[in-house]
């Protein structure tokens, strides 16, 4: 069977607590209307027993021999007049003078009446000859003594009979409160129904926690920023990645400094702190939806590839060089031009032992040397000379290869674009590995040189350079610039020294 939905148990439970609230308030304020009409009665039969005991009329009739007569029809009309039940007049002993059925008058009062005699005011409820009563009795008072005493009193079921009245009214509030409450409640449960898809308690909770466990357990970053530039949803993957804080969500991204992350929608490679991340972005009814990958590794990999590839076509162009001058020497000998045949091949075996023996006997890091000797060959290609300072020596110090073709490549290739003649030089000594590139272009005049989108071309996706300061920091190392010579300084690791 098909568990209700969240919207339908919130209308259920809605609707029942308007329901308790409404009855309880209407029961509540049906007691106070009983209490406050009683209080009312009771106000009212005082000022009238206290009035008729204080009138002149009443003290002048007691001298009668018969004082019912004038005072019957007196307390009848002051009856008829203030709408009480009953003026009972009566003789200190409880005898009754008046009374609003002439049948009791001479009979005894039925209530107490000590309170009276000794002079106070006092309210009671009481069962008398008219059934249960809201009643004051009050005494008639002459020369200090009591002459006479004045009950006045308003029955229950009169009181009642205004409760009902009222409980009418009351009813149709009620009526009134609780539609008002339904409606309201179908409001707020269709709105709820709409943004829950009408899915119920255990279905939403189970996709929350499919949703925290993939945000969680992704290893892209993930990022929700709002329409405003609120970022409103940062997986740890991106926490990670982008060097943000715990409190990141809920911050705008300028507060974050990540406006030139998310400025392109298309994919782009940025530089953040000492990562090559591929960020993408894509926007969508909540917002941009900003993946981020960490292509760190990717990008190392990538310039080691290159400097392999690099190395293979200079072999391969190695080759065909080697191949026309070998058909140069064959037709020579054939030509019967022994000597200029030896001396040619001679001459090109001495070029390419030379090169090959100082790379090789200068740099002893076989990734590092490959590097060299390809680029050499790429240099020549392109117009340029690549030369290997003379007293260039560097062992192989555990550096990670991957970080120094990083930036020994990308140096050579900086330099060789912008100049005819690059000169390196590589040293270990001091506890620390020396990387100098010089050229004799003009140099950057820019110190955003190392900053992701720097270029001598001013097309902006420059990022050589800005691989090469985020190696050298990686590996703890420094960068200086003075003209056109770079010079790079990295730590020996500790298990060399």
């Amino acid at each position: 069977m098909r568990r209700w939905s969240l919207a339908g148990q919130m209308l259920v439970l809605q609707l029942l607590v308007v329901a308790v609230t409404v009855a309880g308030l209407a029961v509540l304020a049906l007691v106070q209307a009983h209490e406050l009409l009683t209080d009312e009665a009771s106000s009212k039969a005082r000022a009238v027993a206290v009035s008729v005991a204080a009138s002149p009329s009443v003290l002048a009739a007691l001298d009668d021999p018969n004082p019912s007569v004038r005072l019957q029809p007196y307390a009848e009309q002051v009856r008829h007049q203030t709408g009480v039940d009953f003026i009972t007049i009566m003789k200190p002993d409880g005898t009754r003078y008046t009374h609003p059925n002439p049948a009791e008058i001479g009979k005894h009062y039925l209530g107490h009446t000590e309170r009276a005699l000794a002079g106070e005011t006092f309210t009671e409820t009481y069962t008398g000859t008219l059934g249960e009563s809201r009643r004051v009795v009050t005494p008639v008072m002459s020369d200090g003594r009591v002459r006479a005493l004045v009950s006045a009193g308003i029955t229950i079921n009169k009181i009642s009979a205004r409760v009902r009245d009222q409980l009418a009214w009351g009813g149709l509030i009620v009526a009134l409160a609780l539609s008002l409450g339904a409606a309201g409640t179908w409001l707020v449960t269709a709105r709820l129904r709409r943004q829950t898809h009408g899915l119920g308690p255990v279905e939403l909770g189970r996709i929350h926690e499919h949703h925290d466990a993939v945000l969680h357990a992704v290893r892209e970053g993930l990022l929700l920023v709002g329409k405003d530039g609120t970022l409103t949803l940062c997986n740890d993957a991106a926490r990670m990645l982008l060097g943000l804080p715990a409190d990141a969500e809920g911050r705008h991204v300028d507060e974050l400094g990540l406006s030139e992350v998310l400025a392109d929608d298309d994919e782009r490679v940025h530089l953040v702190g000492d990562r090559v991340l591929a960020v993408n972005s894509a926007a969508s009814r909540l917002g941009t939806v900003v993946t981020v990958r960490d292509h760190t590794e990717l990008q190392a990999l990538t310039g080691q590839l290159d400097a392999e590839r690099d190395f293979a076509d200079s072999l391969r162009s190695a080759a065909h060089e080697a191949a026309n001058r070998l058909h140069t020497v064959i037709t020579l000998v054939e030509l019967g031009r022994t000597e200029q045949a030896v001396a040619l091949g001679t001459a090109e075996l001495r070029a390419a032992q030379e090169l090959t023996d100082r790379v090789v006997g200068a740099v002893r890091e076989p990734v590092l040397a490959a590097l060299l000797l390809g680029k050499s060959a790429e240099a020549a290609e392109r117009g340029a000379e690549l030369v290997i300072s003379q007293d260039s020596e560097l062992d192989d110090l555990g550096l990670d290869p991957r970080e120094l073709v990083t930036i020994v490549g990308n140096l050579i290739d900086n330099a060789i674009d912008a100049a005819s003649r690059v000169e390196v030089h590589l040293s270990a000594g001091g506890g620390e590995v020396l990387i100098r590139v010089a050229d004799n272009g003009p140099g950057p005049a820019d110190p955003q040189a190392f900053e992701k989108g720097w270029t001598t071309k001013g097309d902006g996706r420059g990022l050589g350079l800005a691989l090469v300061g985020q190696a050298v920091r990686r590996l703890g190392g420094t960068i200086d610039v003075k003209g056109s010579v770079f010079t790079v300084r990295l730590p020996v690791p500790e298990r060399v020294r």
